[in-house]
C-alpha cells in the first residue's frame, strides 16, 4: 500500500465516480482502476461495488475511507512537523541555568516562545562548573554559565557581571562607597567550592594576587550563591566576607544583616557565557542560541549602569533558585 494509492481511493470514494476522480487527479481511468484493484487484492476485500450505472462503497470501503483520511491527515502533520524541525521551529531544548541568571535567561525563553511556540525549552538549575560536564554528556543542549567554559564546547560571552564585596553591617568597611582589594587584606574570605564555582573562585584569587594580598581563606565551604542560608548567619556574626557577582548580591535576601560594596578594580568582573556542543546539528537548539545571542550579547553596554546603581543596603527579595 502506497500513499498515492490511498489518495486515489479517497478521490473515488468521495465522488463515487472513477471518471470524475480521474479528471481531478489528472490521470486516465485505466491506471486509476488498476491502483484500486491492487489495494483490494492487498487487503483481500472489495472496497467498491461497481456496475455500469453506479459506484458504491462496500462496508469495508466505508471503514477504509475513515482510516484512509486519518492516515493522510497524520502524514500531512508529520510532514509539517519535519519541515518545522528542519527550520528549528519545533522540538525540545534542555537548558542549564546558573545561579541568579534566571531573569536574563527568562527573557530569552519568553522571546523564543513568542517566536516559536512549538519549541519546548526545559530549564534546569545547574551550577556553572557542572554545566560543562552536563553538556559533554548530553544531559543538556545548551547552558548559561559563568566562566570558564570547557574549550571542547562552543561558547560565546554574553555580558559581564561586576564583582562586589558582601559583608555584615557591623563590619568596619560596611560604610565605604568603594573598596579596593587591598582594603580587604584583613578580612576572612569565604570562597565557593571549586566543584560548583571554579570560575568565580579563580577570578577572586587572581584579584588578590594582582593586588599583592594574601587572602585569609576560611576553611569552611560557604557560598552566597548557594540556595542554603548559612551565609546569613556568617554575615550577621561578622565572620567574614563574600565576593560575588553584583547580580547575585541583588538576589540574596540578607538586607537585615549585610551590605554590598562595589570593588574598585577594572578586573573585578566575571563573564557570563552561553555554551553548546561544537558538533550540534539540531536546528532547534541553534535557533535558541541565536535568540540568546540577539537578546543578550548587547547587554554589556548596559552592564556598567546597573553596577553603578548598586545600593549600599541589600534589597529585601527572596533568593532565587536558578542555579549557579
Amino acid at each position: 500500500m502506497e500513499l498515492h494509492q490511498i489518495r486515489y481511493f479517497i478521490a473515488v470514494a468521495e465522488r463515487l465516480s472513477y471518471s470524475k476522480a480521474a479528471r481531478e487527479l489528472h490521470i486516465s481511468v485505466s491506471p486509476l482502476s488498476r491502483q484500486i484493484r491492487q489495494l483490494e487484492e492487498e487487503f483481500g476485500v472489495r472496497l467498491f461495488a461497481r456496475d455500469r450505472r453506479r459506484v458504491e462503497l462496500t462496508d469495508a470501503g466505508r471503514l477504509f475511507l475513515q482510516e484512509a483520511k486519518a492516515l493522510i491527515h497524520h502524514t500531512v502533520e508529520v510532514s509539517d512537523r519535519l519541515r518545522l524541525a528542519s527550520r528549528g521551529e519545533v522540538g525540545v531544548v534542555k537548558v542549564g541555568v546558573a545561579m541568579h541568571l534566571g531573569d536574563r535567561v527568562g527573557s530569552v525563553v519568553a522571546e523564543h516562545a513568542r517566536r516559536y511556540p512549538a519549541v519546548d525549552i526545559q530549564c534546569k538549575c545547574i551550577y556553572s562548573t557542572q554545566q560543562n560536564a552536563a553538556l559533554r554528556e548530553s544531559q543538556i543542549d545548551m547552558g548559561f554559565l559563568r566562566a570558564p567554559v570547557d574549550p571542547v564546547l562552543a561558547s560565546e560571552p554574553l555580558y559581564e557581571e561586576r564583582l562586589v564585596a558582601v559583608m555584615g553591617k557591623t563590619n568596619a568597611l560596611a560604610k565605604r562607597k568603594l573598596l579596593r582589594v587591598k582594603d580587604l587584606a584583613g578580612e576572612t574570605l569565604f570562597l565557593p567550592d571549586p566543584s560548583v564555582g571554579s570560575g568565580l573562585r579563580d577570578t577572586i584569587l587572581e584579584l588578590y594576587a594582582k593586588a599583592g594580598v594574601a587572602p585569609h581563606i576560611s576553611p569552611m565551604a560557604a557560598d552566597l550563591l548557594s540556595p542554603h542560608e548559612v551565609y546569613k548567619i556568617l554575615l550577621a556574626a561578622n565572620k567574614g566576607i563574600f565576593i560575588v557577582a553584583d547580580e547575585a548580591s541583588l538576589r540574596a535576601d540578607s538586607s537585615n544583616v549585610a551590605v554590598v560594596v562595589p570593588i574598585d578594580d577594572p578586573d573585578a568582573r566575571i563573564d557570563v557565557h552561553m555554551a553548546w556542543r561544537k558538533d550540534e546539528k539540531s536546528a532547534t537548539v541553534l535557533a535558541v542560541v541565536n535568540t540568546a545571542r540577539k537578546m543578550l550579547a548587547d547587554s554589556q553596554a548596559t552592564g556598567g549602569a546597573r553596577f553603578a546603581a548598586v545600593r549600599p543596603a541589600m534589597p529585601s527579595q527572596s533568593a532565587t533558585s536558578s542555579g549557579r
